[in-house]
């Protein structure tokens, strides 16, 4: 069902193009994100932006008129694209003028473009979440002219070049005879109007630049490479219209302990050999925890990994957390005295099952620290 343009504006099928910018203007300074944040605010603004922009097109509002839509029928294609020929429109342009009709001027009130903001936190800000305030740079409402582009209480013009087509035609002789082509008019860029008092802020655009602070919320969870979309906070659209999105894309800085696997935490533990083999207690600093005890458990062998459930980052849709894993590392010294050698000796000749065996080269572990092979496993480097 065709989309009801006149109700959204709040006029009459049989409202003047005055009439119309008027209920659009009223509804706008209503409306608009930078008056009304509220997010039921800011849809309806997208709303009636685009019911301005169908019913001040004469063609899109005949199309309005015979029950249509334009701006359903535009994407939804004929096996050519829209527009009547689509995709073989340019072809139909080139040698017969416009693909079998003109395609009118395009509205000066226009969406914005969405924003990119980069932000850098540390593994401890990514797992509890973060408010920071940012500064950003973008097109906003010009407060002169509220998005009219014009000064004072003067109003746009016709332009003269296209007489309101938004477009100019010229006629080239080829091969093929005299070619008609169409092409944006260079004096109103094809919006078929002209501001001949424009706003002296805004130059008649409708948005200035401005550098302004945000509030940006970042749940916790969040990963390297994640986006937070603040709806309505990028690029104000040429005559005011409305403003695109900010995307604020989170950047996870290396952390000195562990390493982040999806919602898994890893690192690694030096344990002397003797504590392997007796059993110990290690007290790590846990990112959401404080200080964690890892219990080493008595004869542990080099490679093992003890994991605690439920340690680790909490993932950023559900809040379930992840576990934390301990990667042990045996550490034989290098150097004994007299004394160690001799307890050593003794406790060699008690274990006298213990023996020495060859076996193949594929259960070799791979070289390298843990940190190393981690790093490769988890980031590829």
């Amino acid at each position: 069902m065709a989309r009801d343009y006149y109700g959204l504006l709040g006029v009459g099928k049989g409202a003047s193009d005055s009439e119309i910018k008027r209920a659009y203007r009223k509804l706008a300074r209503e409306l608009h994100p930078d008056v009304n944040p509220d997010e039921t605010a800011q849809a309806q603004f997208k709303d009636v932006t685009a019911a301005y922009e169908v019913l001040s097109d004469p063609e899109k509002r005949r199309i309005v008129d015979l029950g249509g839509d334009p701006l359903e029928s535009a994407g939804a294609g004929n096996g050519f694209g829209g527009a009547g020929f689509g995709g073989l429109g340019d072809v139909f342009e080139a040698f017969f003028g416009g693909g079998g009709g003109t395609r009118g001027p395009v509205g000066r009130v226009r969406p914005g473009s969405d924003s990119l903001l980069r932000m850098r936190l540390d593994l401890s800000e990514c797992a509890t979440g973060v408010t920071k305030h940012v500064t950003v740079d973008t097109a906003i409402l010009c407060d002169a002219c509220q998005g009219k582009g014009t000064h004072g209480n003067s109003t746009p013009a016709t332009c003269d070049t296209c007489h309101g087509q938004g477009e100019v035609q010229s006629v080239q002789r080829s091969l093929l005879g005299q070619v008609m082509t169409s092409r944006p008019c260079p004096v109103c860029a094809g919006v078929g109007e002209v501001i001949p008092d424009p706003c002296h802020r805004c130059g008649g655009d409708g948005r200035v630049r401005a550098r302004r602070e945000i509030s940006v919320k970042i749940p916790p969870g969040v990963g390297d490479g994640m986006r937070v979309r603040l709806a309505a906070q990028g690029e104000v659209g040429p005559g005011g219209g409305p403003a695109g999105d900010l995307h604020v894309e989170v950047h996870e800085q290396p952390h000195d302990i562990f390493i982040r696997d999806g919602d898994d935490l890893h690192f690694s533990v030096s344990v002397p050999m003797v504590d392997a083999a007796l059993g110990t207690k290690v007290s790590v600093e846990a990112i959401l925890d404080g200080p964690t005890a890892i219990d080493v458990a008595a004869g542990t062998q080099p490679g093992a990994v003890t994991t605690l459930r439920g340690h680790g980052m909490p993932n950023v849709r559900t809040g379930v957390r992840g576990n934390l894993h301990a990667h042990i590392e045996v550490v034989v010294p290098s150097r004994l005295d007299q004394q160690d050698t001799e307890l050593l000796q003794k406790l060699k000749e008690h274990r006298v099952r213990d023996v020495t065996e060859v076996k193949s080269a594929h259960a070799a572990p791979s070289g390298g620290g843990l940190f190393s092979r981690l790093r490769e496993t988890f980031t590829g480097r």
